[in-house]
């Protein structure tokens, strides 16, 4: 070809299929500046409940939530504010998104009970919590907890799955995914639903979501028989039982290594061999009878009031003393949701509660827990500052300044965080979103909100989902820069 009908674009073509591109592709992949291809991955993944190294040091271990379904009232309970005190029943010049306009008023109603501080630190609670103001020591009250969104449902997916829609998974399966189990003969993800009914969204709050079905919440029932079935027939009992299960185990194998990848199959399983492990595993660790009579007082066993709530949170202790990574207790539904006679109905619920709760803060310290086991102690909003239903008082949603606490685990003991505006309606100090919130948990748990991820079309699953979440530095005992 001659030099006259050498073009730009034959010069091109030239480099870009001679020896001057293939040199050149060479010495990137030497510099490490190109990437090696990747093999595709032409096995799928097993999945199992085998305790697994965290990203970095851990903190916690395991994890309690008492969830308050409904809204427990922050002004009521955790947030006093002198401000609403003088102005009570003055109209309120703010605005305010209600959730039931029919029934909304503008008028500021204070907090009929009273608040003093509690413990060293100085804490201020209500009188409605005489029990937890004994371990005020030992928790982080955080006073500025956010999600935006004002109904139950989205908020409860909010701070239970990450995100305000269904369809995902819930907390618990996030850790058991990420951190598997420390016992093999109990599930790793306990519920413990009220006897009043389940909350509301029922099972949406225990669901595995796109992880696979082998790290959904196992229910256990409130009240005996706990579990049903655990007891074999007598003609079954012992050898002969020993003997069916391993041959029946010998042909489930058999039956997944021909589908592999099929991880509902090892799900059920999983969850059949897990069942037969639970006859005696279960049996003993739901067994409340090997309790002393002191600490069965202390939860509140004695007292028809406070029974069944000290129950679950004593099996609570029971399960993660004996390795269950995850257990979440629920109270009844709407328990805490107080549109109206709120001034009879917030004393009856923390009656329920506050014994309890505080009991298994000082159980897990006094059986060295305490130190690896986060608690939490929340519902999904707060309350309005201002009377909703005039002729029986209550008090509206409110997701967008809230309280809740939190001991052990790696929090900070005796710490307040947060604050909301002069009436407690809105958070406008050190606020805590719900996605903050999820990235500190995984953070006390040595794991990165970034890295624990599954596959899924379209990208990586994540509990942040994109969302920014910040590690909340300053509620815990080892914040990230001194880890």
């Amino acid at each position: 070809m001659s030099s006259a009908c050498y073009s730009r674009r034959h010069f091109i073509a030239q480099q870009g299929l001679g020896l001057g591109s293939v040199a050149l592709l060479w010495l990137l992949r030497q510099d490490g500046i190109l990437a090696e291809p990747k093999k595709p991955n032409l096995e799928k993944t097993a999945f199992d409940l085998a305790p697994k190294a965290p990203h970095r040091e851990p903190q916690a271990r395991a994890m309690i939530s008492l969830f308050m379904q409904g809204g427990p009232s922050h002004i009521d309970l955790f947030d006093p504010k002198p401000e609403l005190q003088k102005r009570h029943l003055t109209n309120f010049a703010g605005d305010i998104k209600y959730d039931n306009a029919a029934e909304s008023s503008a008028k500021l109603f204070a907090s009929p009970w009273k608040f003093a501080p509690r413990g060293q630190c100085g804490m201020e609670l209500s009188e409605l919590l005489p029990c937890l103001t004994e371990v005020a020591d030992e928790i982080t009250l955080v006073r500025s907890t956010h999600t935006g969104v004002n109904n139950h449902g989205q908020s409860i997916y909010a701070l239970n799955s990450g995100r305000v829609t269904p369809g995902r998974p819930a907390l618990g399966s996030w850790l058991t995914y990420g951190l598997g189990s420390e016992s093999q003969n109990l599930p790793a993800y306990v519920v413990l639903t009220d006897p009043g009914g389940l909350p509301v969204l029922g099972t949406d709050l225990w669901t595995n979501g796109f992880l696979p079905s082998l790290f959904q919440g196992t229910v256990v029932r409130p009240r005996e028989p706990r579990i049903l079935n655990l007891d074999p027939p007598p003609r079954l009992a012992g050898e002969p039982q020993e003997r069916f299960l391993g041959y029946l185990q010998s042909i489930n194998r058999r039956h997944l290594e021909e589908r592999p990848g099929e991880t509902d199959l090892a799900a059920r399983i999983a969850s059949y061999e897990l069942a037969a492990r639970m006859q005696t595993a279960a049996k003993e660790a739901l067994d409340l009878s090997q309790e002393t009579e002191a600490t069965r007082r202390m939860y509140g066993l004695d007292d028809e009031k406070t029974r069944d709530y000290g129950s679950r949170c004593l099996i609570a202790r029971r399960l993660v003393e004996r390795g269950v990574r995850f257990v979440q207790v629920f109270t009844s539904t709407q328990q805490w949701d107080h549109h109206g006679g709120i001034t009879k109905a917030l004393p009856a619920a923390c009656l329920k509660t506050d014994r309890p709760a505080a009991a298994l803060v000082r159980d897990l310290k006094q059986h060295g827990l305490l130190e690896t086991t986060l608690v939490h102690w929340g519902g999904e909003m707060g309350r309005l500052p201002v009377v909703q239903n005039e002729k029986n008082i209550g008090r509206d949603h409110n997701t967008y300044g809230f309280s809740m606490w939190l001991a052990g685990g790696g929090v900070k003991a005796g710490c307040v965080y947060g604050a909301t505006d002069e009436f407690g309606h809105k958070a406008v100090e050190n606020v805590v979103n719900h996605y903050d919130y999820h990235a500190t948990l995984l953070y006390l748990f040595g794991l990165d909100s970034q890295e624990l991820a599954i596959a899924r079309p379209g990208g990586p699953g994540t509990l942040l989902d994109g969302q920014p979440g910040k590690i909340v530095s300053g509620i815990l005992e080892r914040p990230p820069e001194e880890a």
